[in-house]
């Protein structure tokens, strides 16, 4: 492994798992010290989605402009000090849910220009033929932390209190920006500035000109609206409506980080055997109709189909994000990676947030049990748009081991 790439996994495994801290951390303070409703933790939870979407697209225009390290370092201090102040004003008994909205925006934004430049940064570290190992680990190390950093973060809220867990999450954050001072490589020049305008209109017609990037950026927003419609609804159906204990719902959702953790670790592997194009192609195929088992949760037997089904449909999404993810860079020059990666940040973002929005309005009208078809149906069908350029996927990568 390259050192310099080294410092920016280790910089990333810190960064991440401060993210999952927070993520459970902040809410439950709300609750806990200033007994915020569900309105206001609704709020707060909504507010790192909202803030992608509405500077998503000029964040990769800047991230295009200045060099990425930097920005990372930067982003990791902001965030560090947003949580450090959370602690001293609990700590001051001067906190309030204004405070709370607020450090969520800077987080949000925090985290938003971090992944980006980070995206932006690993081509130029490890060169595009490595591109699928590096994004393997990466990818890897996301997924792991969504399902260890978010129960970690339950059992330490619960035995030291969430003021500190916070704490903790700021010294992750000053972690990974120690190490990524480390990185010695030197960046390129950033592109000569033009008006952020017009940059902005490369990067869109660069997206949307590239037949690849479209059946991508199509792929991960129909993924991103199924899960939502397949999973907001989950704890009304398991627990009020099927009796299950709480704790099954959790159970069942860590299917999901299981299975993208394994489908991450397993991408670089199955793109020597079969390409990253073929490996990419013929998962999809194969795993779109278990989407279709997810609605039939039940009683007995169909609560294992249907989180089986569950599992197999996030393998594919952990191979998918590490293989996609790489197709994205091998196809996008140096100086455009930023506004590529926030233009699709904006667009699965976005989709996230439409489903959810879609699972209120389909539950209220036809019920859960709709809202899990419908969601289960998207997921199976979120292979089309990859139909499309089945040629050139194929043709992207590395060829299939003989």
């Amino acid at each position: 492994m390259d050192p310099d790439f080294r410092r920016l996994y280790v910089a990333a495994f810190g960064s991440q798992f401060g993210t999952q801290l927070s993520h459970v951390a902040l809410p439950l303070l709300a609750v806990t010290a200033l007994n915020a409703g569900p309105g206001e933790v609704g709020l707060l939870s909504s507010l790192a989605t909202l803030t992608v979407l509405l500077v998503g697209l000029p964040a990769g225009v800047w991230v295009d402009r200045v060099r990425r390290r930097p920005v990372m370092v930067a982003m990791d201090v902001l965030r560090a000090l947003a949580m450090v102040s959370v602690t001293a004003a609990w700590w001051l008994d001067a906190l309030t849910m204004p405070q709370l909205y607020l450090v969520a925006i800077v987080s949000g934004a925090g985290t938003l220009f971090f992944d980006v430049a980070s995206h932006s940064l690993v081509p130029s570290l490890v060169g595009r033929d490595r591109l699928t190992a590096a994004n393997s680990l990466l990818v890897g190390t996301t997924s792991a932390m969504y399902v260890s950093g978010r129960s970690v973060s339950g059992v330490l809220t619960q035995v030291f209190g969430a003021p500190l867990v916070l704490l903790l999450d700021a010294v992750t954050y000053a972690w990974s920006a120690l190490w990524l001072r480390g990185i010695r490589a030197v960046e390129s020049p950033p592109a000569v500035r033009e008006p952020i305008g017009r940059q902005l209109r490369e990067g869109l017609r660069f997206l949307f000109g590239n037949r690849v990037l479209v059946a991508i950026a199509a792929q991960g927003a129909m993924a991103n609206l199924g899960f939502p419609l397949a999973t907001v609804l989950l704890p009304v159906l398991l627990v009020r409506e099927l009796a299950f204990p709480e704790w099954v719902f959790g159970a069942y959702l860590a299917a999901s980080g299981v299975g993208a953790l394994v489908g991450s670790a397993c991408a670089h592997l199955m793109a020597r055997w079969l390409g990253q194009g073929g490996a990419v192609w013929l998962l999809s195929l194969a795993t779109a109709p278990f989407g279709l088992l997810v609605p039939l949760l039940d009683h007995g037997i169909w609560i294992w189909l249907s989180a089986a089904g569950f599992f197999v449909v996030s393998v594919r999404t952990g191979v998918n994000n590490v293989l996609l993810v790489s197709f994205r860079q091998q196809l996008t020059p140096d100086t455009m990676l930023g506004r590529m990666t926030s233009i699709m940040q904006v667009i699965l973002m976005g989709a996230v947030g439409m489903g959810g929005l879609l699972a209120a309005g389909v539950g209220e009208l036809w019920g859960v049990r709709a809202t899990l078809w419908a969601g289960g149906i998207v997921i199976a069908m979120s292979w089309l748009p990859l139909a499309t350029v089945r040629s050139e996927i194929r043709q992207l990568g590395l060829p299939a081991r003989r």
